[in-house]
């Protein structure tokens, strides 16, 4: 089986409403937060990782740093759930090679540079949520959180709202 496989169209049905449901998503540019995630959470404020004069090395330790951190949180044969907002969606094994697009980046990018972009463990059980226009990612699930603290990406300085 390989990676970054399109969900079926029941999938992404079954999956996005679970996420309006359980996370109360409701997107929106200038209403903040645009989710509720389960305790516990942490919200990095991630406003200062956007622009030109930003160090793109902030970028490709994010990516080194989820990826060790999704790999840590699943078994070597576990997919997880890649949700870009209103597009295609994909299942992703964090062992499996990671392949990138035009950019330079992952089939649905880690970094929120212009939409919703979401890790989910399949159960629910943990999750990793970038906010493009807060400019926030927020990470849930004891599990998660522990490894990110482990693993911290340089960009994780400011913590906008934890529960």
């Amino acid at each position: 089986m390989g990676n970054w496989m399109k969900f079926t169209d029941k999938e992404s049905d079954q999956i996005w409403d679970r996420v309006y449901s359980d996370f109360e998503f409701s997107p929106s540019i200038s209403i903040f937060p645009s989710f509720k995630v389960p305790s516990p959470f942490v919200t990095y404020d991630i406003s200062h990782c956007f622009g030109e004069s930003v160090d793109l090395n902030v970028y490709d330790d994010l990516e080194e740093k989820a990826l060790l951190v999704f790999k840590e949180n699943t078994v070597s044969d576990e997919y997880i759930m890649a949700l870009d907002w209103q597009h295609e969606c994909y299942w992703v094994n964090p062992h499996l090679k990671f392949d990138r697009n035009e950019f330079d980046e992952w089939t649905i990018p880690i970094f929120p540079n212009g939409d919703y972009y979401f890790f989910i463990q399949k159960d629910f059980k943990w999750g990793y949520l970038g906010h493009p226009w807060e400019k926030s990612i927020t990470i849930f699930g004891k599990e998660l959180i522990d490894a990110f603290d482990q693993h911290k990406p340089e960009m994780f300085h400011k913590i906008l709202r934890q529960g």
